[in-house]
């Protein structure tokens, strides 16, 4: 299964897995989506995460969100960089 990445406009940091180029089944309250890419069939997920979970969730759900972290400071807040 190919796997299409997304970026949400409306919530920083916010990430998601689809299984169509469209992303018709993200969640509309994030909206709207950017296209970020695809994972070919041979390709790994970013991040090191389980392409099994990934692409199940599509089949369950027809996407999975996820986040990007901030990094932290040293003074333990989030960065500003």
């Amino acid at each position: 299964m190919r796997i299409y990445v997304f970026k949400s406009e409306a919530n920083e940091g916010l990430c998601a897995f689809a299984g169509d180029a469209d992303g018709n089944k993200l969640p509309a309250q994030f909206a709207p989506w950017h296209s970020e890419g695809v994972i070919e069939v041979s390709g790994t997920p970013p991040h090191n995460f389980s392409r099994i979970k990934i692409e199940s969730a599509i089949r369950l759900n027809g996407f999975q969100l996820w986040r990007i972290k901030q990094p932290v400071a040293a003074n333990g807040s989030p960065s500003t960089r």
